[in-house]
């Protein structure tokens, strides 16, 4: 994850230089690359969103041309290119978020491998609120927050995805499941991590709650405006 560690540690690095704060450029850093993200975000939820609304049609292709697997395959791009839907469209959106995220990463785990400068040698170790050394793990507070962060995240993000899909069902089954596995998972290896790390994952999960806040209005208006394309006007 080099390629994408590498220029964050520059950012962090110059963040560092400007405010004088490790801890500080941290947090900044973080709302950063959130906030940078946030157009792809609100595009893969768009995609997602788009999708469900075909479902119906979907399957109704799929059930007429179950015999006929070529026709139905034009059948369905006739549809995407009708209806603007993109069965891939979530996709793209979806890798840049996780290849940025898996950067972040690399680079709060291990600083000094993806920065070359000196000074940063010193600023990774400073104190931050209760934490005396950010290099070091912090055993509870970080860990318990990050875990919590995350549950409410996640929360949020299954109950604006809850029925979206028709037949969902067992992934929605999954979901429940990995909502409560997921952040005790993070509570462990934050225990086990680097604190700046934990740091970071903190304060994106909390920008996160906000962020699927916001989408749960934005699917809903969507299908909102979905549904009165639909309705039929009154004589």
């Amino acid at each position: 994850m080099g390629i994408f560690a590498k220029p964050l540690g520059y950012l962090l690095s110059w963040l560092y230089d400007f405010i004088g704060s490790y801890g500080i450029a941290l947090v900044v850093l973080t709302l950063v690359v959130k906030f940078a993200l946030y157009p792809l975000y609100a595009k893969q939820i768009k995609t997602t969103t788009n999708m469900t609304k075909l479902q119906p049609k979907i399957r109704e292709i799929q059930q007429k041309y179950a015999k006929n697997k070529e026709l139905m395959n034009q059948k369905m791009a006739e549809l995407y290119e009708k209806e603007g839907g993109n069965m891939y469209g979530g996709c793209m959106p979806m890798l840049v978020q996780m290849f940025v995220i898996m950067g972040l990463f690399a680079l709060l785990r291990n600083p000094m491998a993806y920065i070359d400068d000196d000074n940063m040698l010193f600023a990774i170790h400073e104190s931050f609120l209760w934490i005396p050394d950010l290099a070091q793990p912090d055993k509870w507070i970080l860990p318990i927050v990050s875990g919590i962060a995350t549950f409410i995240a996640f929360n949020f993000s299954q109950t604006s995805n809850a029925g979206a899909a028709p037949g969902a069902d067992q992934a929605n089954a999954m979901m429940k499941i990995m909502k409560y596995f997921f952040p005790l998972m993070i509570l462990m290896m934050a225990r086990s991590y680097p604190a700046g790390l934990a740091v970071y994952w903190s304060v994106s999960q909390i920008v996160q709650i906000f962020y699927n806040i916001r989408f749960a209005h934005l699917k809903k208006k969507i299908l909102g405006d979905d549904k009165k394309k639909k309705k039929p006007a009154r004589a």
